[in-house]
């Protein structure tokens, strides 16, 4: 017996934006520099995601290409820095954030009263052997004063304390390995997790918090080395404790809730792999740039860090749904491909994944699963529209090659994002992101004016929107529109 009453409403898999079903999350994009700040597409800085110096710095204090911080993307030292061991060891850096958010919907709530820090240092035991240690703590009062959320709820999200990258890197000649807990970003566009196939996320505040998705990444315990020669690098990374997407206790603002029982639903607790060799991830990553064209192309099999909702159904005296998050085993082959225009910066990238499951609407389906293989793919262009005015255009899709009639998706699911952000004086800055299925009418907009009132210092104010039908993507959260603020030191 098939349930069709849900068969005309979009899933988690709309837009090609799945959060939890899938590897796309349209959030807010990371920080990026604009075109005329950003690295030659042919240059070695350009192949291996270096932060460019200062305009005016010397040019002997730049990255050098075959330098194990231009491996890895780390930020190299201020011009005029001292070398050695002070260079690599400016005391601890961080932040101390208070947030508050309030749900102007019915019911009105306070979704966020939160004061966060986060703090880290790096440094070098010799020139070979460099280090980084990394924390956060966190206290939401929203969930701990107040009794608008139920008591698992506000025991999962009103203390937090997370390790975030703590890691030794290690240099023998041409080859660098990083050890431990640790970012591995393979993505190249703007705020969408297509090829960003490595990283877990906290996906408590859906794609919310800011102001960038280093925010809700969560590092992975792995070993990684890095062969590089010229205008090639091959990548290969082992994860033998995967971490996974927090996806949050049901009732939570952001839970993400499968398709409903007509006579109710249950849930489980999360089922999380045991820890053991043969539920290791791992992978191989290979890039080149030519003629200006970077390009990149991997391999990884994993246990997927988004969760697959296990379904079993109680039949009397209506159809009960009892869920339970499992994490599948998946294959994925993927490649990301840039390249530096002049007027604007072109971005693509594609993955094909092979064992992940989907909801279906068939009562009779044993576990509520169908087995689909996906092609997720998008293409994007980054303009500096005016003198400094950054617009992002992106299209993405998710298409079904075996499709199957039982799943609410359909064959091609499609959707756009438009980003523009531009600085109204020196210290004020203006964000607006719109992004939309081409699916059904389902679609978030956020907007965001920034304050830079002091050296360090930095106030957020902004409004988040969303519509759509009960099981869209953004649809399903059409009652949580908010007003919400920020304010940071950074030190």
């Amino acid at each position: 017996m098939r349930f069709k009453t849900l068969t005309t409403l979009s899933a988690a898999g709309s837009l090609g934006v799945v959060l939890l079903a899938g590897p796309l999350a349209a959030a807010e994009p990371t920080a990026r520099p604009s075109i005329a700040q950003a690295p030659k597409a042919d240059s070695k800085d350009a192949l291996f995601g270096d932060v460019p110096a200062a305009a005016g710095a010397e040019k002997a204090q730049a990255p050098k290409a075959d330098s194990k911080d231009a491996l890895f993307g780390d930020i190299p030292p201020a011009a005029g820095a001292e070398k050695g061991p002070a260079a690599t060891s400016p005391g601890w850096t961080g932040y101390i954030a208070a947030e508050l958010a309030r749900d102007y919907k019915s019911p009105e709530h306070w979704s966020n009263a939160r004061l966060r820090a986060e703090v880290g240092r790096r440094g070098e035991f010799n020139g070979n052997v460099k280090w980084k240690i990394g924390a956060r703590a966190e206290y939401d009062a929203a969930y701990d004063r107040s009794g608008f959320y139920n008591s698992e709820v506000r025991h999962d999200q009103r203390y937090d304390f997370m390790l975030r990258e703590n890691y030794l890197d290690i240099t023998a000649g041409n080859l660098e390995m990083r050890l431990g807990r640790q970012h591995i970003v393979w993505g190249e566009m703007v705020g969408l997790f297509i090829a960003d196939v490595v990283s877990a996320r906290d996906f408590r505040e859906f794609i919310l918090p800011e102001p960038d998705l280093e925010t809700i990444r969560i590092p992975q315990w792995a070993a990684r080395a890095e062969y590089f020669k010229g205008d090639y690098k091959a990548e290969a990374i082992w994860i033998p404790v995967p971490s996974f997407d927090n996806i949050g206790k049901p009732g939570a603002e952001f839970f993400v809730t499968p398709i409903p029982g007509p006579g109710g639903t249950n849930f489980l607790g999360e089922q999380i792999p045991t820890r053991n060799l043969s539920n290791s991830n791992y992978g191989l990553r290979l890039t080149a740039l030519k003629n200006g064209w970077d390009m990149a192309g991997f391999y990884y099999h994993s246990l997927d860090v988004n969760p697959t909702y296990y379904r079993s159904v109680s039949a009397a005296p209506v159809p009960v749904f009892t869920y339970q998050a499992r994490h599948d085993s998946i294959n994925q082959f993927g490649g990301t491909l840039a390249k530096d225009l002049g007027r604007f910066v072109l971005k693509a990238e594609a993955v094909y994944t092979d064992g992940r499951q989907f909801g279906t609407t068939t009562l009779t389906q044993p576990n509520g699963l169908v087995g689909q293989r996906t092609i997720d793919y998008a293409i994007g262009a980054d303009l500096n529209v005016f003198k400094e005015t950054r617009l992002n255009l992106q299209f993405f899709q998710r298409i079904f090659t075996n499709h199957s009639a039982d799943i609410l998706e359909d064959r091609y699911e499609s959707g756009a994002s438009v980003l523009v952000e531009t600085p109204l004086s020196a210290k004020w800055e203006a964000r607006a992101l719109f992004v939309r299925s081409l699916n059904r009418n389902d679609s978030m907009v956020r907007t965001r004016l920034a304050w830079k009132f002091e050296k360090n210092w930095r106030l957020l104010m902004g409004v988040d929107i969303f519509s759509g039908p009960p099981l869209g993507v953004f649809g399903r959260y059409q009652d949580k529109d908010r007003i919400y603020s920020e304010v940071r030191y950074s030190f």
